[in-house]
């Protein structure tokens, strides 16, 4: 907070309550996260991705019906028109991965003939689709970039099955398809972090809904939010050797240089996010590879370094992008797919936030102090210095 003009200003709009929701508590004191009422340790162990998505739009547990009936929905809404992979095509070796995304994903609008229905009920239709086509997007951006064909969905196969599937054309291993489990489920979600406002100040404008999503996709790119992941893994490959790490933290600390994913705008303490991606990690360390296994120790050490010397005394822990880059390299995920994976997850909770807040819009429209000169006496060009 910081005072001008006589009016109080919160910078990054922080501590400022900007919606009412059901949607998501994030309880930054205590470490806890809760989707619609359920810690996200439970629904890590016990469910996935697209019973996920039903309990974040519809506001519950799914019952085996409605579940099946969620899943179909997604299966037939999965396969991208020709045009998106025209798009993907065009821009891959041309484009970061997030502006792809970024433009595939707006592109949705032109094939979607509900895409001016505001009703609740079309919203609700669409947001599935985006869900399922978004996530379709990422594994095409992903499979073109390394020099492969758009592989069509399976409609027998699940969303995380079906995500891998269309990233590396053959069927995924057990083990990959429990990571990417996990992680679009920890992901889905968090409240209102800068994308959901992102989505959610373009939705106040009645924007249709893809306009809102692809606001979301933008605000996400930035390092300091979902682009934290990537360069989190980045600090392990300079570190390079595990007995580099207490030097490197050490001199980054000296220099006042950032420590990519430790430290979180809520979390006073350690994000629940990361203890589920900690645990996972060190429970997989007995058939990682070496590469797997050197980001771990990397890992490890780090985060003990950084936990004795700012945690209790700064409040600064591990957040949820720190481990994850390990994790995706177990599953295979290249790092350029960190971040559209992210939002592919994200889709889900910003469609949810947007469907909620629309009961009750109301156009965004904070005010600013203006802190600069007034009445300034115009000068023709040819006077001015």
């Amino acid at each position: 907070m910081t005072e001008a003009a006589g009016q109080r200003v919160s910078s990054g709009l922080e501590g400022v309550y900007i919606a009412e929701s059901t949607i998501c508590k994030v309880d930054g004191q205590q470490g806890r996260l809760y989707y619609r009422g359920y810690p996200i340790d439970a629904l890590s162990k016990n469910s996935d991705f697209e019973e996920v998505a039903y309990l974040l739009l519809y506001g519950k547990l799914p019952n085996r019906q409605e579940l099946d009936g969620i899943r179909k929905q997604m299966a037939e809404a999965r396969d991208l028109p020709r045009g998106v992979i025209s798009i993907i095509t065009e821009m891959s070796g041309k484009a970061d991965p997030m502006d792809i995304l970024r433009t595939a994903a707006s592109s949705l609008s032109a094939y979607d003939p509900e895409v001016s229905d505001q009703s609740p009920e079309a919203n609700l239709r669409k947001s599935i689709r985006i869900i399922s086509r978004v996530s379709s997007i990422v594994a095409t951006i992903g499979r073109i970039n390394e020099g492969g064909s758009y592989v069509a969905p399976d409609k027998s196969m699940g969303h995380e099955e079906n995500f891998l599937y269309m990233l590396n054309g053959k069927k995924p291993t057990e083990r990959q398809l429990e990571i990417m489990k996990d992680m679009f489920i920890i992901h889905a979600e968090h409240s209102s972090n800068a994308s959901t406002f992102g989505t959610m100040v373009a939705g106040s404008t009645l924007a249709d809904i893809y306009s809102a999503i692809t606001a979301g996709i933008s605000v996400l790119k930035g390092p300091l939010h979902g682009g934290a992941d990537e360069a989190a893994l980045r600090m392990m490959k300079e570190i390079g050797s595990p007995n580099n790490t207490e030097s490197y933290i050490e001199g980054a600390l000296a220099g006042k240089k950032k420590i990519m994913g430790f430290g979180h705008r809520v979390y006073k303490t350690y994000d629940p996010r990361a203890r589920i991606i900690k645990e996972y990690l060190v429970n997989l360390q007995p058939d990682a590879s070496d590469e797997v296994k050197r980001y771990t120790e990397i890992a490890l050490r780090a985060e003990k370094l950084m936990v004795d010397k700012l945690g209790q005394s700064h409040g600064i822990w591990p957040n949820v992008d720190f481990f994850a880059g390990p994790v995706y390299v177990a599953a295979g995920i290249p790092v350029e797919l960190f971040t559209p994976i992210f939002a592919a997850s994200r889709s889900a909770g910003w469609c949810a936030h947007m469907l909620e807040y629309w009961k009750n819009n109301k156009l965004f429209r904070p005010l600013e102090v203006y802190s600069g000169d007034i009445d300034l006496e115009y000068v023709p060009i040819e006077n001015r210095k």
